[in-house]
Parts: C-alpha cells; structure tokens; sequence
C-alpha cells in the first residue's frame, strides 16, 4: 500500500530533530542542484560572451547584469504562471514540488553566476593571451590558460549563486507552497518547506525563538559553504 501524505501546520510543540534535518536537506537539495545548474549555464555563457565579439554584446552584458538584481517574487510568479495547470508546462505537474523550487533557484542565481564569471574573465591582463599565442597556442589553448587565470573568480561566482540561492525566500514559497507533510508513521517531514520559508512561517506565528534557531543553521550552512569554498580556493593558490 503506498504511503499517504497529508500537509499539516507547523506546532512548536511538534518541533523535533528530525523534522529540523528534513528542512536542511530539503534547502540543500534544492540550492546545490540550482546551484550546479546555474555553474555550468552561467559558465558557459560567461565563456561564449567573454571570447567572442558580436554585435550587441554590450547588450547582453547588461541584461547579464540586470538579472543579478531581478525581484525573486516576479521570477516565483513567472515560474507559477509556467508550470501552473493552465500554463505551457503544466503538463509535467512540478508545481508545489522540489522540483519547480529548483527552476526558480536556477532562474536567480544564474545572472550572478555569470555576471560575475564574465568579470573575471575579462579581468586577465591581456598580456597573457598574447603570450599564449606568442607560444604557438591556439585559440582554444588561450582560453583554457585565461580561464585558468580566472578561477578564483569563477568560484566566487559560484559562492556568490549559493548564497543567492539559499537566502531565497519569496520565490521558493510561491512555487513550492512551504508544505511540510505526516508521513504513516506519524512523523512529520518537509516536502517544499527550506529554511528560510520555515523562518518566515515561524515569525508569522511569533515563534521567535524558533525562527532564531532556524537562522543560526541557516548561517551556519552558509558559512560551511563559503569555508570550503575557501579551503579549496588555498589549496588551489598552493
């Protein structure tokens, strides 16, 4: 017999650990898979944009740019509109689901990502394309050397796309509904519910200190995040 959920509201009394680490997977779920997403599209066009000249780059640098600050509520309605059951995606039923929270994610962090690998990239001193070629590179072989160059800024732009990610509140709980469910057993999970949509249910409900808690490993995931990134961006400079 399959399992059946059903949405329940959110008891302080009912607070436990595991419904806590059902939160923090979910948020972890969601941010690092928009996050890898997000790398590998917005790496790719910083790349395109960064060694190619056609006409209305500039353009496009500045959509670019103006996407790092686009309202996360208008992409969540965006989004909704897409996957709603009128809408052209409605089809694949991903509203209300992990899934449709990752679009939204990788809709946000994709212009940060790339806005700030494109800068990086346009950052390497010239002079160290003109030795690549001056050494019988080719094309190719000059991008991989600039990009080489330019990593430390590319993993900046990733941290950068985590954090926008996984600080995203507005987005997130319009399409994914902040739902937590009972499973058979009795114990309670989160489906679409992160962190930061959990914090602002708790604040809706002057449960203060659990949204305190909730902050802090929300801080502290963030800060893991940024530290590794660290540690790998020293141990590369090594």
């Amino acid at each position: 017999m399959p399992f059946v959920f059903t949405p329940i509201p959110l008891q302080l009394s009912d607070f436990s650990v595991e419904y806590l680490v059902s939160i923090v997977i979910v948020t972890l779920q969601v941010s690092l898979t928009a996050v890898a997403l997000a790398t590998v599209a917005g790496v790719a066009l910083a790349v395109v944009v960064g060694f190619t000249e056609f006409p209305g780059k500039r353009l496009v640098e500045s959509i670019i740019n103006t996407g790092m600050g686009f309202p996360s509520v208008v992409v969540g309605l965006v989004v909704l509109i897409m996957l709603s059951n009128s809408g052209p995606l409605g089809d694949l039923q991903l509203l209300f689901t992990p899934e449709a929270m990752i679009v939204s994610q990788f809709i946000l962090a994709l212009p940060v990502v790339a806005s700030v690998s494109l800068s990086a990239i346009e950052s390497v001193d010239d002079s160290l394309a003109d030795a690549a070629f001056a050494a019988g590179g080719t094309g190719r072989d000059v991008q991989v050397a600039v990009l080489r160059e330019a990593r430390y800024g590319i993993t900046t732009a990733i941290l950068a796309g985590f954090g926008r990610a996984i600080s995203e509140v507005g987005s997130v709980l319009i399409v994914g509904g902040n739902i937590a469910l009972n499973t058979p057993t009795g114990e309670r999970v989160s489906f679409t519910r992160t962190l930061t949509t959990a914090i602002t249910l708790e604040a809706r409900k002057g449960e203060i200190e659990t949204g305190i808690v909730l902050g802090v490993v929300l801080v502290a995931l963030a800060l893991s995040v940024n530290a590794l990134g660290n540690v790998l961006r020293e141990r590369g400079e090594h």
